[in-house]
C-alpha cells in the first residue's frame, strides 16, 4: 500500500488553517468594499486618491449631478432593499426552523427504531466479525449533523444576502468613476460570499468529524454514516431557500415587467413601478441566498458521499486519517487556489472598458481550473498511498493514486466545459441568443419556439461531459471516483460563487441607478455589468446542475451499498415502477413551482395595475407608489407556495422506502436523476437565452441589434414576453430541480438503515 507523504498532524493543521484563511480573506474583501462610503460626507481630501480610487471623491462633477441627494437617495433605496430581503428571510427561516426541528425528531425516531432503541453494540454492517456502536448512537449523531448542516446552510444564505445588499448601492456609486471601479466593488462583494461559504462549510464539517470521533473512536464506518446528516441538513434548507426565493423574485419580476414595460411602456427599474423594490429584493433572496444554500448543499453532500464510501474502503479499515480526509484536503487547497485567482480580477489586471468585463469573468474560471489541476496533482501525491482499495458493491477494488487524481480532474474540467457551453447558449455575444433575438421580428410566438429549441439543444454537450466524467471516474475508482469527481467540480466553489453573486449585485446596482435618477451614461455602465452577470449566473446554474448530477449518483452508490443491494435490475417490476415514477417527479415538481410563480405573479400584476389606476400622479412621477404592499405580496405568496413542492421532495423517499422498499426507491432515485438533469439544464438555458435576447435588443450595440430595437418596439415587446416566460424557468424551476435530485438521494442514504430493516411493507403483506 505504501505510506502517505503528508503526516496526520499536517492534515489536522492544513484543513482548519485553509478554512480560517478563507474566512480572513472574505473579511478583508468586505473591509475594502466598506471603504466606499454611503453618506454625503466628504471624509477624504481631493488629492488622496488611493488604490482603485477608494479614497477619492464620491461626488463627482458629472453632467450637473454634483448632488449629495443622489448619494442619499442610493442609501435610501439600498436600505429599502436590505430591509425587504432581511424581513423575507426571517419570515422564511421561521417556517423552515419549525420544519428543521420536526424533521430532526423524525430522523431520530426512524434511525433509533432500527434496533428498537437498543443501547447494546451491534455487528458492523460491512464486517459481521466486528462490533460497532448501537443504532441509537447513529440516530443521535445523524440528528445533530442534520441540524448542523441546516444551520450552516441558513447562515451561508443569510450572510451572502447581507453582503449583496450592502454592496449594491456602492457598486452604483463607483460606476460614476468608471466601469472598472464598479466591477471591482461588485466582484469583491461576490468574493466575500464565496469565501465565507466555502470556508464555513469546510470548517464546520471538519469540527463535526473531530467531535464525533471522540465518541466513535475506531468505528469510522458509524462515524461517517452519522456525518451524512450534514449533507441532508444543508440540502433541505437549500430546497426551501431556492424554491421560496425563486417564487419571490419571479412573482415580483413578472409583475413589474408585464405592467411596467409592456402595458405602461416605462423603463425597467423605473421608480414609478410599485413592484420595483420587491423585484430588487427578489434578486437577493433568490439568486444570492438561494444559490448560496444550494451550492453549500452540493459541497456538503459530495463530501459526505466520498467520506461514507472511503470509511468502508482501505482508508477507513486501516484508519489512515490523511487519506480518509482527502476530500476535505481538496476543498482546502481549492480555497487557496480561489484566493489567488480572485487577485487576478481585482488587483493584477484592471478593467478599463465594457468589453473587458465578460472576458475577465471567464478568465476567473479558466485560471482557477488550471491552478486547481496542479493543486489536485500535488494533493493526490502527498495525501494518498501509491495504491489502495476502494469499496465497490461488496468487493474491494485496487486503485492507484494517479487514477484518483484523474477522477477529480475529469470532474473539474467537465465543470469548465459545462460552464462554457452554458455561456455559448446564453450570452448575447454568440449566434444562438442573437438568433432568438432575430426571431422576435415575427412576434412572441417565434421567440418562444426558438428559445425552447435552444434550451433543448443546449443539453447535449453538458450531458456528454457528465457521462464521460461518470465513465472515467467509475472505471478508475467506482462510486468513490464519482464522489471525488463531484468534489473536483465544486473545488473552485469560492470563485464560482463570487462570479455568480456578482450578477445580482450588478443587477441591483442598475436598478438603484435608474431609481436614483442617475444619468444615461451611468445606466449604460451598470447595464454592461448586469449583462455579463446574467451570463455568469447561467454559468453558475450550469455548475450547480452538473455537480448535482455527479453528487446524486455518488449518493445513490452509497445508498445502494448501505442498503445492501448488490445489483439494481431495471427488468424487475419493483425497480421499473420506481424508475418511471422517479422520471415523472421533476415534471410534477416543475409544474408546482411554475404554477406557484404564475399565481403569485397574478396577485402582483393586479396590485401594480391597481396602484397605477388609483394613485393620482403616479405615472407623472409626482406621487410615490406603495412599495411595501408589493413586498408583502411576494413574501406571503412565496412562503405559502414553497410548502407543497418542498413536501413532495421530502416525503417521496420516505413513502417509497417504507411502503415499497429499497429496490423501488433505488429506481425512483435513478429515474429522477436522469430526467431531472435534462429538464434543469434546458429550463435554465432557455430562460437565460430569452433574458439576454431582450438585453441584446435593448443595448443596441450592433447594427443587427439596432435594426430590432429600440425599447418599446414590437420586436422588443416580443422579447420582453419571452423573458417573462423564461424568468420562472431559469430562476425557480431549473435551479430547484438540482436540489430535488440531490436531496432525495441524500435523504435515502440517511434513512437507508431504517428502509433496509423495516421498509417494503406492501410487499410483505
Amino acid at each position: 500500500m505504501g505510506a502517505v507523504i503528508l503526516p496526520d498532524l499536517g492534515t489536522e493543521i492544513l484543513i482548519p488553517v485553509c478554512a480560517i484563511i478563507g474566512i480572513g480573506f472574505a473579511l478583508f474583501q468586505w473591509v475594502l468594499v466598506s471603504k466606499v462610503k454611503l453618506s454625503a460626507a466628504r471624509d477624504a481630501s481631493p488629492n488622496a486618491a488611493g488604490k482603485n480610487g477608494y479614497n477619492d471623491y464620491l461626488i463627482e462633477e458629472e453632467e450637473g449631478l454634483n448632488d449629495h441627494n443622489v448619494v442619499l437617495k442610493c442609501a435610501e433605496i439600498q436600505n429599502a432593499i436590505s430591509e425587504g430581503a432581511t424581513s423575507f428571510l426571517f419570515t422564511e427561516y421561521k417556517y423552515v426552523g419549525i420544519f428543521m426541528v420536526a424533521f430532526a425528531i423524525l430522523i431520530f425516531l426512524f434511525l433509533g427504531s432500527v434496533e428498537g432503541f437498543s443501547t447494546s453494540y451491534q455487528p458492523c454492517t460491512y464486517d459481521q466479525t466486528k462490533m460497532c456502536k448501537p443504532a441509537l448512537a447513529t440516530a443521535v449523531f445523524s440528528t445533530i449533523s442534520f441540524l448542523l448542516g441546516g444551520v450552516t446552510s441558513l447562515i451561508s444564505g443569510f450572510l451572502g444576502m447581507k453582503i449583496a445588499t450592502y454592496a449594491n448601492a456602492r457598486t452604483t456609486l463607483e460606476a460614476r468613476k468608471g466601469v472598472g471601479k464598479a466591477f471591482i466593488t461588485a466582484f469583491r462583494s461576490g468574493a466575500v460570499m464565496g469565501f465565507l461559504l466555502a470556508a464555513n462549510g469546510l470548517l464546520v464539517l471538519y469540527i463535526a468529524i473531530n467531535l464525533f470521533k471522540i465518541y466513535y473512536g475506531d468505528d469510522w464506518g458509524g462515524l461517517f454514516e452519522a456525518i451524512t446528516g450534514y449533507g441532508l441538513g444543508g440540502s433541505s434548507m437549500a430546497l426551501f431557500g431556492r424554491v421560496g426565493g425563486g417564487i419571490y423574485t419571479k412573482a415580483a419580476d413578472v409583475g413589474a415587467d408585464l405592467v411596467g414595460k409592456v402595458e405602461r411602456n416605462i423603463p425597467e427599474d423605473d421608480p414609478r413601478n410599485p413592484a420595483v423594490i420587491a423585484d430588487n429584493v427578489g434578486d437577493n433572496v433568490g439568486d444570492i441566498a438561494g444559490m448560496g444554500s444550494d451550492l453549500f448543499g452540493s459541497y456538503a453532500e459530495s463530501s459526505c458521499a466520498a467520506l461514507v464510501v472511503a470509511s468502508i474502503s482501505s482508508f477507513g479499515v486501516n484508519h489512515e486519517l490523511t487519506a480518509m480526509l482527502y476530500p476535505l484536503i481538496i476543498s482546502s487547497v481549492g480555497i487557496l487556489v480561489c484566493l489567488l485567482t480572485t487577485l487576478f480580477a481585482t488587483d493584477f489586471f484592471e478593467i478599463k472598458a465594457v468589453k473587458e468585463i465578460e472576458p475577465a469573468l471567464k478568465k476567473q474560471l479558466i485560471i482557477s481550473t488550471a491552478l486547481m489541476t496542479i493543486g489536485i496533482a500535488i494533493v493526490s501525491w502527498i495525501a494518498l498511498p501509491t495504491s489502495f482499495t476502494i469499496f465497490n458493491f461488496g468487493v474491494q477494488k485496487d486503485v492507484k493514486n494517479w487514477q484518483l487524481f484523474l477522477c477529480v480532474a475529469v470532474g473539474l474540467w467537465a465543470g469548465l466545459i459545462i460552464g462554457f457551453v452554458t455561456e455559448y447558449y446564453t450570452s448575447n455575444a454568440y449566434s444562438p441568443v442573437q438568433d432568438v433575438a432575430d426571431s422576435c421580428r415575427t412576434g412572441a410566438a417565434t421567440n418562444v419556439i426558438f428559445g425552447l429549441a435552444l434550451g433543448y439543444k443546449s443539453v447535449i454537450i453538458p450531458i456528454f461531459a457528465i457521462a464521460i466524467s461518470i465513465f472515467v471516474s467509475f472505471t478508475f475508482a467506482a462510486m468513490y471516483g464519482i464522489a471525488v469527481a463531484a468534489l473536483g467540480m465544486l473545488s473552485t466553489i469560492a470563485t464560482g460563487l463570487a462570479i455568480d453573486a456578482y450578477g445580482p449585485i450588478s443587477d441591483n446596482a442598475g436598478g438603484i441607478a435608474e431609481m436614483a435618477g442617475m444619468s444615461h451614461r451611468i445606466r449604460e455602465r451598470t447595464d454592461a455589468l448586469d449583462a455579463a452577470g446574467n451570463t455568469t449566473a447561467a454559468i453558475g446554474k450550469g455548475f450547480a446542475i452538473g455537480s448535482a448530477a455527479l453528487v446524486s449518483l455518488a449518493l445513490f452508490g452509497a445508498f445502494v451499498s448501505r442498503a445492501a443491494i448488490t445489483t439494481v435490475d431495471v427488468l424487475t417490476p419493483k425497480v421499473f415502477i420506481g424508475l418511471i415514477v422517479g422520471a415523472m417527479l421533476p415534471y410534477w415538481f416543475s409544474a408546482m413551482t411554475m404554477k406557484s410563480v404564475g399565481s403569485a405573479a397574478l396577485k402582483m400584476v393586479e396590485e401594480v395595475r391597481r396602484q397605477f389606476n388609483t394613485i393620482p400622479g403616479l405615472m407623472e412621477g409626482t406621487a410615490k407608489p406603495d412599495y411595501a404592499t408589493c413586498v408583502k405580496i411576494s413574501t406571503d405568496a412565496s412562503i405559502k407556495e414553497m410548502i407543497p413542492p418542498g413536501a413532495l421532495v421530502m416525503l417521496t423517499p420516505l413513502v417509497v422506502g417504507i411502503l415499497f422498499g429499497v429496490e423501488t426507491l433505488s429506481g425512483v432515485l435513478a429515474g429522477s436523476l436522469v430526467s431531472g438533469v435534462q429538464i434543469a439544464i434546458s429550463a435554465s438555458n432557455t430562460g437565460g437565452a430569452w433574458d439576454n435576447a431582450k438585453k441584446y435588443i435593448e443595448a443596441g450595440a450592433s447594427e443587427h441589434a439596432r435594426s430590432l430595437g429600440p425599447k418599446g418596439s414590437d420586436c422588443h415587446k416580443a422579447a420582453v414576453i419571452g423573458d417573462t416566460i423564461g424568468d420562472p424557468l431559469k430562476d425557480t424551476s431549473g435551479p430547484s430541480l438540482n436540489i430535488l435530485i440531490k436531496l432525495m438521494a441524500v435523504e435515502s442514504l440517511v434513512f437507508a438503515p431504517f428502509f433496509a430493516t423495516h421498509g417494503g411493507l406492501l410487499f410483505k403483506i
